[in-house]
């Protein structure tokens, strides 16, 4: 799964467990079923036989029905899979009270993007997302090249997992106060020796951390005693794809595995951090963008989808919140039925929005535009980008450019593209009389 594709399940998820928490049930009437991949559904609708049987002695008449009603759902569910999913599979079935008092029935079952570990099975008055949530934790991989005088370590840290990948030793001239005319030969062989150490250096970290042409982690931090870190950093036969994964250089006191150590201590908060560092990267280019005036960005959801039409935005940035939801509408007089509307809550109010020449309009389709955007964005040839308002960037980006953009592939013209469409509207009207 790509990067970009990752982060879209990702805030899926948070979608998800974000509405599954909001329900609540009357009694014990929402079951939460998680499933391991190597869970025999046999033994799994054993359990629900019998907790079927178990739940026929509730004495309330209600709550017997609600809980009868769901583990029926639950089966029903599993009859749908030969065999657990290899990610294995999430189960949740009830009946929720919605704000005014109905009840609305709740049946939702899919695979995670990656693996679960753990077999759960809960009848409560809420459904259990705890699992779900642990899907959220980063497991982002980092590379750390920690180089000094004496040599250069190249390891890996996962969560709490760190590696060593390979450590080299080195034996470079040192500094010396001979004179004579031998002084240039020796400074001269001195630099073709560290030269040499570096390149080595550059081709082991594209050996190590580039597979298939695409940088196997999330970010690179570059660490040691001497300069010789900065030097590869800034140096022409460093990968430029591993270049452009550094986030951040550090000093350290030792080289090897204690250095290893100290690199990765020095840089716990920035690693905590990446989405974060990565996020504001993203905006901070939008910004250069506008500022530039290169015509390469839109924004504002009408100029944002003209651009996706004409498939020339490239990154599609969404703020992760945008409340902004997506009708298709009918037109019974004419049979029209491909009027599309992206309406904010307010807009949704306006009555207007849903009457064309004084006929009112039929909803046919309504979702959130996020959730549309996550299902159509690869139609367009874009990457899609969920941003948060937490940092400064992000906050200035919901703010002043309406929570949604993009960055362009080439130059669009949106004032004359919106002349002309005003012009054709004009024009069709004239063609009418």
């Amino acid at each position: 799964m790509s990067e970009v594709d990752h982060n879209v399940e990702v805030w899926k998820v948070k979608k998800l467990i974000k509405s599954l928490e909001a329900a609540r049930g009357n009694g014990t009437s929402m079951i939460s079923l998680i499933l391991p991949p190597k869970e025999q559904i046999a033994l799994v609708n054993k359990k629900l036989a019998d907790e079927y049987g178990a739940a026929s002695n509730i004495k309330s008449r209600v709550n017997r029905l609600s809980v009868l009603s769901a583990i029926t759902s639950a089966q029903q569910k599993l009859k749908l899979y030969n065999k657990i999913p290899n990610n294995g599979l999430f189960i949740y079935c009830g009946t929720a009270m919605t704000e005014d008092g109905k009840e609305k029935k709740l049946n939702i079952d899919f695979e995670p993007f990656k693996p679960v570990n753990t077999f759960l099975y809960m009848c409560d008055n809420k459904f259990h997302t705890e699992p779900l949530a642990e899907l959220l934790e980063s497991d982002a991989k980092f590379g750390f090249i920690i180089m000094d005088g004496n040599g250069a370590l190249f390891g890996t840290l996962a969560g709490n997992t760190r590696e060593v990948l390979h450590k080299m030793q080195v034996d470079l001239p040192k500094k010396h106060g001979r004179g004579g005319q031998s002084a240039l030969r020796f400074a001269r062989l001195r630099e073709e020796k560290r030269h040499n150490y570096v390149r080595k250096v550059a081709e082991l970290a594209v050996q190590f951390f580039v597979t298939n042409d695409k940088v196997n982690v999330t970010g690179i931090v570059m660490a040691g005693s001497a300069d010789f870190k900065t030097e590869l950093a800034q140096s022409d036969m460093f990968d430029q794809r591993l270049q452009a994964k550094v986030v951040n250089i550090v000093d350290v006191s030792y080289g090897g595995e204690n250095g290893f150590n100290q690199a990765i201590e020095l840089s716990a908060e920035m690693l905590a951090n990446v989405k974060f560092i990565q996020e504001k990267k993203l905006i901070n280019k939008f910004f250069d963008e506008i500022s530039l005036d290169s015509g390469k960005y839109c924004f504002g959801i009408e100029d944002t989808l003209k651009g996706l039409d004409l498939g020339a935005v490239e990154t599609l940035i969404v703020w992760e919140n945008l409340d902004i939801q997506r009708y298709v509408l009918k037109n019974p007089a004419t049979g029209d039925d491909s009027i599309v509307k992206y309406l904010k809550p307010a807009q949704e109010q306006d009555r207007d929005q849903f009457t064309q020449d004084g006929q009112d309009l039929e909803v046919l389709d309504k979702m959130p535009v996020l959730e549309w955007f996550a299902e159509h964005y690869k139609d367009f040839g874009a990457q899609l980008e969920f941003v948060t308002n937490r940092s400064q960037e992000g906050s200035q980006f919901v703010r002043g450019f309406g929570g949604i953009g993009g960055l362009l592939r080439y130059k669009v013209d949106f004032n004359t593209l919106n002349a002309y469409d005003e012009e054709d509207e004009f024009l069709s009207d004239e063609d009418d009389l």
